[in-house]
């Protein structure tokens, strides 16, 4: 009796090499994120001083999602705004006025001295008169003519002037403004708010996330990959899916994104599945594993993968090792190309 127990106690598991299909395929783990997710960052630092979304709600691109406080930023708008108004051209009319009038003045005078000095010329022609009334009269005239055009020339410089200072002003303003503007928080994008971050009285930068946001009803898979297998990951594969929110049931999606950065520090890469079947209902972040299938082969010569010794032998029932080529492999059979036949039995090698 002891004997026959010792017998059965060992003796192997032996099978035979099966004909089936085998799908080949990489494993992945990652989650699920609205299309177009990203996280909202405020262009400045400053105190959430109002929060004008709650999670759930639908935006739009340019909607307001909190309010910083910006004291500071308001009062040099404000102050922008003054200084804009005081260099206003119209506002400074009176210069151009004054400028003008003086103009008028200088043309008057050039005139008058023109005529006087036309009529001192013919009084010289009549030999009436003296040679230095006449000088006189002609550096009148040319002095009244410099003094005309000097006019005129500050009349144009002081236009420029001002309107230079009233575009500089308006664009320091326009400045101003765009500045108070940053301190309202928007969104970049049509989409559902699905969390905020942060609350009313906190401190923001921005380095800091205030809220997430996504499209409200396209998702997608954010699938992480060894290093090891990425090189056999393709757009357009078929990658078959369960959820945890799911359980027990298979959802199909397919690649469209392989990134070719890799993480440094997990030694993966990221790669982005579309859905073909979707769930019910999705919400960003859900945890998922999946098999992204590389290929498909029908009626394959196949054995169980523990039957298989360092990689390229099994054991036969006679206790001989025999060298195979393998094929494909999936997480429970490998492929035999040669070595063995379907009517070989093969003995499970001792653990």
């Amino acid at each position: 009796m002891l004997l026959i127990l010792a017998a059965c106690a060992g003796k192997q598991e032996e099978t035979q090499p099966t004909v089936a299909d085998i799908t080949e395929s990489v494993y992945a783990s990652g989650v699920v994120k609205s299309k177009d997710q990203y996280e909202v960052f405020p262009k400045v630092s400053g105190i959430i001083q109002q929060i004008l979304v709650t999670e759930g709600d639908v935006v739009k691109k340019g909607d307001p999602l909190m309010k910083l406080e910006n004291d500071a930023a308001r009062l040099s708008t404000e102050n922008a705004r003054i200084a804009a108004e005081y260099a206003r051209v119209s506002a400074n009319s009176e210069k151009l006025n004054e400028i003008r009038e003086a103009i008028d003045l200088a043309r008057s005078k050039k005139q008058n001295d023109s005529l006087l000095l036309v009529r001192q010329r013919n009084l010289w022609a009549n030999r009436i008169g003296t040679r230095v009334e006449l000088e006189q009269r002609e550096l009148n005239y040319k002095n009244s003519v410099t003094a005309y055009k000097s006019a005129i020339l500050r009349y144009n410089d002081l236009k420029k002037q001002l309107n230079f200072a009233a575009r500089q002003s308006q664009k320091s303003l326009q400045i101003s403004e765009t500045m108070a503007d940053d301190y309202t928080v928007k969104s970049e994008t049509n989409g559902k708010v699905y969390s905020v971050l942060k609350e009313k009285g906190e401190m923001v930068n921005p380095q800091m996330p205030v809220a997430v946001i996504g499209d409200a009803d396209d998702f997608i898979l954010e699938l992480q990959v060894d290093e090891y297998d990425i090189a056999r990951v393709k757009p357009g594969q078929k990658v078959l899916l369960n959820l945890d929110s799911y359980k027990g049931q298979v959802f199909e999606a397919k690649v469209y994104k392989v990134n070719p950065a890799m993480n440094e520090r997990t030694r993966s890469f990221t790669v982005e599945a579309s859905f073909v079947t979707t769930p019910p209902a999705l919400y960003p972040n859900l945890t998922t594993e999946a098999n992204i299938l590389i290929q498909t082969k029908k009626n394959a010569l196949l054995i169980p993968r523990e039957y298989l010794l360092d990689g390229s032998f099994v054991m036969t029932e006679d206790k001989e090792k025999v060298q195979v080529k393998t094929g494909l492999k999936d997480y429970q059979k490998v492929e035999i190309l040669d070595g063995l036949t379907k009517d070989d039995v093969i003995v499970k090698p001792a653990q």
